[in-house]
């Protein structure tokens, strides 16, 4: 063995395979040839598409160091040729992230075939699919995610609903809104009955869920609507007359037969009365917090509570 290859391969031991597959890529990924100009301005520019686990690549403008030295004609001949040569290695997919002042070159990606699929606030993210046949990238979110709180107290048998200040029928609702990105479903319940009627609450139990697609609210996409049962803490109510014309404790008899409400809270009403008359365990989807597969990472299940002897498996004949 030379003194070439038997270096090569101590490096190959010292590196491991996944970091030397990435500096591999680092070369290979860049463009046609390393000595290519567009290729050598871009690596030069700090741009570096990283492999993922699915065997497509990601690329991050955001990694460029001066992108306002980049011009688009220099990008473009830098994609194009990469995109030949990713097909050729194999590559299923490409991610390219665009920051909001870079989005100059979003024109560029388009003419290569990348297509939108989705924007944040400050960056647009596009996709091209390399595999054969149709893309098997997954969509992005499609769903907006409302949560109302009904606030039934036990004691007297009330529950807490609000009217709508701008609607053409004034009719009573439970008082909800939409979820905060990374926020439980009971979190939001408890912070929108809060903001909008003054009343501090505690989260019980999820009680139903409607699921509408087309949505007119949800910019025509699908919309989920969950009720969740909560307890007041509190009982003084200051609610939001900028949004609302009304707020009162109402029985929750009279609420279940009423007609001067929606259809989702007639029907809501109806449940919480029967729980609350034949015990909340007939309705009641309570919450546990489980870990997830993903390293640090937990997730909240909603069921019906087991039994006892379901509990433990184990034990049962």
């Amino acid at each position: 063995m030379t003194g070439a290859g038997w270096w090569r391969r101590r490096r190959l031991w010292a590196l491991g395979w996944w970091q030397l597959r990435g500096q591999w890529l680092g070369t290979r990924v860049r463009g046609r040839c390393i000595g290519d100009s567009a290729a050598s301005r871009l690596i030069e520019a700090g741009l570096q598409p990283r492999l993922d686990k699915f065997g497509g690549l990601s690329l991050q403008l955001a990694q460029l160091r001066s992108p306002d030295t980049l011009d688009c004609a220099t990008f473009r001949d830098w994609l194009q040729d990469s995109v030949k040569q990713w097909k050729a290695e194999g590559h299923k997919a490409v991610w390219l992230h665009v920051p909001i002042l870079q989005s100059k070159f979003i024109a560029v990606a388009a003419e290569q075939g990348f297509t939108f699929h989705h924007a944040e606030s400050d960056s647009a993210t596009l996709t091209l699919w390399l595999g054969e046949g149709l893309s098997k990238l997954p969509h992005y979110a499609t769903h907006q995610l409302g949560v109302a709180g009904a606030v039934l107290d036990v004691n007297t048998g009330k529950v807490l609903v609000v009217q709508d200040r701008n609607k053409t029928t004034n009719v009573w609702k439970f008082p909800g809104g939409l979820s905060e990105p990374g926020e439980d479903i009971g979190n939001t319940a408890i912070r929108e009955v809060f903001e909008e009627t003054g009343i501090k609450s505690e989260f019980k139990s999820l009680i139903s869920i409607r699921q509408q697609h087309r949505h007119p609210g949800a910019f025509g996409k699908s919309d989920m609507y969950i009720i969740c049962r909560l307890e007041p803490c509190s009982f003084n109510i200051s609610f939001c007359q900028q949004e609302f014309l009304r707020c009162e404790w109402i029985d929750l008899a009279e609420l279940a037969k009423t007609k001067d409400t929606t259809p989702i809270t007639t029907n809501v009403a109806r449940l919480l009365l029967y729980g609350y008359k034949e015990g909340f365990d007939k309705i009641d989807l309570t919450m546990k917090e489980f870990p997830a597969v993903y390293t640090g990472l937990f997730y909240k299940l909603y069921h019906r509570e087991l039994p006892e002897d379901y509990r433990n498996i184990t034990n049962l004949q």
